[in-house]
């Protein structure tokens, strides 16, 4: 494993966990590449290819608003020589009922920054009925 690399997506991932646990809107977003792509599962209107760090953005800020989004804990973060896995708990608000769900979140490295993300979410069908209601 190249030691330079995994410690540069390390380093990526802990600051950006850090600005998430903060809540600082800035910070996060400035973790994310210009080039950034998003890569969301389901069938929801939120599923898809997202380029651009505008796009990604967008869409993770209208499942946010759908999902009325709080974050639990951070569970853990684990390196390897080409990609880095966030793994969340999340509270989502389901027709005004809270719901916990575990999502793990891979994430590609390029130029100490965020440059691709594949969500896996613990309970695809549930995440797909939400935001098709929200």
């Amino acid at each position: 494993m190249d030691d330079r690399a995994s410690d540069d997506i390390r380093t990526t991932l802990t600051r950006y966990a850090a600005a998430w646990r903060a809540g600082d809107l800035q910070a996060i977003a400035a973790c994310y590449h210009d080039d950034f792509t998003l890569h969301y599962f389901g069938t929801s209107p939120l599923a898809g290819v997202h380029r651009g760090k505008r796009a990604a953005l967008a869409i993770l800020a209208d499942f946010s608003r759908r999902s009325q989004r709080r974050l639990v804990e951070i569970s853990d973060i684990a390196v390897g020589a080409t990609r880095g896995v966030i793994l969340v708990r999340e509270e989502l608000s389901i027709g005004g009922r809270p719901v916990q769900v575990d999502r793990t979140l891979i994430y590609a490295v390029r130029d100490s920054l965020l440059a691709e993300c594949w969500v896996l979410d613990q309970d695809q069908r549930l995440i797909d009925e939400m935001l098709r209601q929200g």
